[in-house]
């Protein structure tokens, strides 16, 4: 018996995209290159990178555990998207390092000079003014429910006085039906008493 089996039922083979020698940039590497660039991240946000597929690469394990290791052409791609995506992003306040240069270079009369008068607070005041109105409305939340507590805690010890209370004028009420429990014997036994 002969079997004669078709070419199209192998499985096809993986297309080799790239050679595993252009992986060749460690985490630190890469860290570097975005600082010299002008645009420095930490190790971390680099790792994050690679997870979420910014960067092109391979994950390698070691003795130590796995690592990325990076194309060094995706760092680059990458790079230029940050610049490119960057003046955008940035057009209406510039970054702290920015400002403060270009605060250094003009004169401080001729900024408030130039600088129109505005009634609109920042967006970072707005962001601490809406913090600290939910504070204060969970703050006044609590203090409500607190004298609502502190109102039920009251109710239940009226109630609770008022039921020690009936308890005793039942007891009391109790005693001269039933008796002591030495008064009860007596009674029951007549020979004891004569």
């Amino acid at each position: 018996m002969r079997y004669h089996l078709s070419m199209t039922t192998d499985p096809p083979r993986p297309v080799a995209t790239s050679l595993d020698s252009e992986y060749t940039l460690s985490i630190e590497e890469a860290s570097e290159r975005y600082e010299r660039a002008g645009h420095p991240r930490t190790n971390r946000s680099i790792q994050r990178y690679c997870a979420k597929g910014h960067l092109d690469c391979r994950r390698v394990e070691t003795q130590f555990g796995e690592k990325y290791l990076i194309s060094a052409a995706s760092v680059a791609k990458h790079i230029a998207y940050i610049e490119e995506v960057r003046p955008i992003a940035t057009s209406h306040d510039m970054p702290r390092q920015v400002a403060a240069i270009v605060a250094q270079e003009k004169p401080s009369d001729a900024v408030n000079a130039s600088a129109p008068s505005s009634t609109d607070p920042s967006r970072q005041d707005a962001a601490v003014s809406r913090y600290t109105e939910r504070l204060e409305g969970e703050n006044e939340f609590l203090r409500t429910q607190v004298s609502v507590k502190d109102n039920q805690i009251k109710d239940l010890t009226e109630r609770a006085r008022e039921t020690n209370h009936l308890i005793a004028g039942l007891q009391k009420m109790l005693t001269p039906l039933l008796g002591r429990p030495a008064e009860r014997a007596d009674l029951s036994d007549p020979q004891q008493t004569s």
